[in-house]
């Protein structure tokens, strides 16, 4: 027995073709009428399409013209067959409309069951320019996440990247408890407008107090009002921007350097964070007797303690401890094996 959702494939690709197919036919039922009166009636074009519309649309508004026996002989057929053209026209212009709706309701049921089933995911609030690159590299990395936004234009975008969404104001309780705050990991605003982040912060930390919140600023001034209001995180991007570009400047090796390692997807190192488990069997290990570096060709460029304390450029006596963050630089499946190592029970 076919699904719904086979039956709907079925309409999807046949429909559009029966479509074509009928107003093929409609054109050539049009044209035989009008030629046909012309034949046999000897009237002009005008005269005869006229009459071939309002006959097989059985509008029945009067003849042009007096029609002869064969005229109306042939006006009978031209009834039978337009009637019969048109409504398998119409039969296929209503089966593609109910397939739309079909689609667009299922559609809206699996994004709902979606959203209410998700969990340790990313609230994106916000899918403009920097939206949209976040949440195309959360995606890219398998990371869950969910975007608000408010612009109803974003949801043919949304729908393209298959990425699950809410179409409303951030800022509004009901919406965010929607989107799962509760069972959320993190929530990034990314709004236009300063004072909405702001809004945003409050709003999610009264709402979650151990959520991690990363929020946008443009203003220098307001990064400390959002710090105030809960954010964890607070980013400027014109800055960062202004300073990338002045790197690039001052320090263009450098500045390739890091453009390589951490956006260029071609090369093979890569820079990663990885978490030391508690029953990881280096934790309590000396870097120098942990052979990262002999074994996995992996360099530790930073440990961030469980504290927040970060020790670059670690000794080789540094230890490797339990809630540790080990900032890595090396291969990726050699990351992965390191990664393996530190969390295993």
């Amino acid at each position: 027995m076919k699904s719904r959702a086979d039956m709907v494939g079925n309409v999807s690709h046949f429909g559009p073709k029966n479509l074509v197919r009928g107003l093929v036919l409609l054109a050539g039922v049009l044209l035989l009428g009008t030629i046909g009166y012309m034949i046999i009636e000897g009237w002009p074009f005008l005269d005869s399409i006229y009459m071939t519309v309002i006959t097989i649309t059985t509008v029945g508004f009067r003849e042009v013209r007096e029609v002869t026996g064969t005229g109306r002989i042939f006006t009978l057929f031209l009834i039978f067959v337009g009637m019969g053209t048109i409504a398998y026209t119409l039969g296929m212009v209503a089966q593609i409309m109910v397939e739309f709706q079909i689609r667009s309701l299922l559609g809206r049921r699996k994004l709902g069951l979606k959203i209410k089933t998700i969990k340790n995911h990313y609230i994106i609030c916000g899918y403009g320019r920097i939206g949209k690159i976040i949440s195309r590299e959360l995606k890219a990395n398998d990371i869950p996440l969910l975007v608000i936004d408010s612009n109803l234009e974003s949801k043919e975008a949304l729908d393209s990247d298959e990425i699950p969404y809410i179409i409303g104001d951030a800022t509004s309780e009901g919406l965010l408890n929607e989107a799962g705050i509760d069972r959320a990991k993190g929530l990034v605003s990314v709004v236009s407008s300063d004072s909405d982040n702001l809004f945003i912060t409050m709003t999610v930390r009264g709402l979650n107090p151990d959520l991690f919140i990363l929020a946008r600023a443009d203003e220098e001034s307001t990064e400390k009002k959002l710090l105030r209001a809960g954010a964890n995180r607070v980013v400027l991007p014109y800055r960062i921007g202004g300073m990338e570009m002045a790197h690039a400047i001052i320090r263009p090796a450098v500045t390739d350097f890091l453009e390589l390692t951490v956006h260029d997807k071609n090369i093979e190192l890569e820079m990663g964070e990885l978490l030391v488990k508690e029953k990881s069997k280096l934790n309590g290990v000396a870097l120098v007797d942990s052979g990262i570096r002999q074994e996995m060709d992996v360099m530790i460029i930073a440990i961030r303690k469980k504290d927040g304390e970060m020790s670059f450029n670690p000794s080789s006596q540094s230890l490797v401890e339990t809630g540790d963050t080990l900032i890595a630089l090396g291969r990726g499946h050699d990351l992965e094996k390191l990664s393996a190592i530190l969390g295993e029970a």
